[in-house]
């Protein structure tokens, strides 16, 4: 029937009280009409009117008011309705929220620390500009994991990072409010101080998946020794590390960000999932498993600032206060590169401000000859001779994944030989993950995709460009 007939003025009076106890004839009929009629006779809180104060709505209006919000699942067809009270319903907690939930109930959540579960009372990771804290928040009878980003004094960067595309080495923010830090959290004092308990100031604390367990600066400063005894594993760890600098400042320019901060202090380690099958090699076993690398921190700390030679070093301390500057990013990698190699150098020794030669890399592996050519490309003393960060991303991938010099020793370099050494490379990287998916290989990891992203980018013209500089 087009239009179904019109329910009794009875079953309406009917409909408007509540349902009794045990079963109604209504459910022994029509079960729609009798949904229906439940459903219309609930009134808008809104429309309400206490009881036994007069109505200004004829009864007869009220099925004009449309379907309002069905019974939940913990209310049964049979059961009693409770009459809403003017009083505003409680928020739902963290353990009874689900994808239905509804987006009202969704906006009276309260993102403050009450909300989430202390994992551990002492930070996992500190920053030069944050401390970070595990914390657990329950999810549909599971516990998630986050990080809870509490910024330093001064420190403050929200309103930038919230606006960047999501990228594999930016950090990634998922919520954020401001509350009193809780008493039982413990912030590390200054060095050869007692730890004691947190101030109940007021801070904004930032809520991200990725949670960080070191610095950059922290994995330097422990792998002296794991750099004299296993320099080739050390040294292409690094590389990866670099590449991924790289990949997040490039995503960083094309947002028309800078990065003023980029400092060893400030890049955060993640560890990776484990794979499913067995990766116990020797980098795993010397602690040389790959880690993602954050860029966490999108502010300069002003009393940081010190008086700039030139320009050039003007640009690099800028921050955020100008557009982002290639020059910045430039010598901020090849700083990042001695760093890494463990070799002492200040920003004006590498401009040549104090001497005219950059200090040397020792040739510890098959790819020291390679990074020292890249910091030199970098920290060059005439801007329009550094290489920018696209170059120097594309100059790690080749040491990674070559082709290597040796490639040339018996062929001249062509344009034709490097598309057949492309080619040939991407079959070979199928066959490996067909091979591994098959047996009992390792399954792909961070360095198998970073892998994969080269070999789906590159041509023989880049490749061209970047062996001539590169050997």
């Amino acid at each position: 029937d087009p239009l179904p007939p019109p329910l009794p003025k009875k079953q309406l009076q009917r409909a408007e009280s509540l349902p009794e106890q045990g079963p109604s004839r209504h459910c022994q009929g029509d079960p729609t009409a009798w949904a229906s009629s439940i459903l219309h006779s609930i009134p808008p809180p809104d429309l309400e009117h206490k009881e036994g104060a007069p109505s200004t709505i004829p009864p007869r209006d009220r099925s004009s008011w449309g379907p309002k919000k069905p019974l939940t699942k913990s209310q049964s067809l049979v059961e009693p309705v409770v009459q809403s009270s003017p009083q505003k319903a409680p928020s739902p907690s963290p353990a009874e929220l689900t994808f239905r939930t509804a987006d009202g109930e969704l906006g009276q959540l309260p993102e403050r620390w009450a909300a989430l579960s202390i994992l551990d009372r002492e930070p996992c990771c500190e920053s030069g500009d944050a401390w970070y804290f595990r914390v657990g928040f329950a999810f549909e009878q599971t516990q998630l994991v986050f990080a809870a980003k509490a910024p330093k004094p001064g420190c403050a960067s929200r309103v930038v990072q919230s606006s960047l595309g999501a990228h594999c080495s930016i950090q990634h923010l998922i919520g954020h409010f401001t509350d009193r830090l809780p008493q039982e959290l413990v912030l590390p004092g200054s060095p050869g101080e007692q730890k004691e308990p947190t101030c109940l100031a007021t801070r904004p604390v930032l809520l991200s998946p990725e949670v960080p367990y070191q610095t950059l600066a922290g994995f330097v400063k422990g792998s002296h020794g794991l750099h004299r005894t296993s320099p080739g594993h050390y040294e292409r760890l690094a590389c990866l590390l670099l590449l991924q600098v790289c990949m997040g400042l490039e995503h960083l320019r094309v947002q028309n960000v800078g990065q003023g901060d980029l400092c060893p202090e400030n890049l955060l380690l993640v560890r990776c999932p484990c794979p499913l099958r067995s990766q116990q090699g020797k980098e795993a076993s010397l602690g040389l498993s790959l880690p993602r690398l954050l860029i966490s921190s999108f502010f300069k700390v002003k009393d940081k600032r010190r008086p700039c030679s030139t320009s050039q070093e003007q640009d690099l301390t800028e921050g955020l206060a100008a557009p982002p500057s290639p020059v910045a990013d430039e010598l901020n990698v090849g700083m990042l590169i001695y760093q890494i190699l463990h070799v002492d150098i200040s920003l004006e020794n590498a401009l040549g401000f104090r001497s005219n030669r950059l200090p040397e890399i020792p040739s510890l592996s098959i790819y020291s000859t390679g990074l020292k050519c890249l910091a030199m490309l970098l920290l060059h003393r005439d801007p329009c001779k550094r290489v920018s960060i696209e170059q120097a991303r594309c100059m790690l991938q080749v040491l990674l994944w070559g082709p290597r010099q040796e490639l040339f020793a018996r062929s001249k370099k062509t344009l034709a030989l490097l598309r057949s050494w492309v080619e040939v490379k991407r079959a070979l990287l199928l066959l490996k993950f067909v091979k591994n998916s098959a047996g009992a290989g390792a399954s792909p990891g961070l360095e198998d995709w970073l892998c994969c992203q080269y070999f789906k980018e590159v041509t023989e013209h880049t490749l061209y460009q970047v062996t001539q500089a590169l050997y």
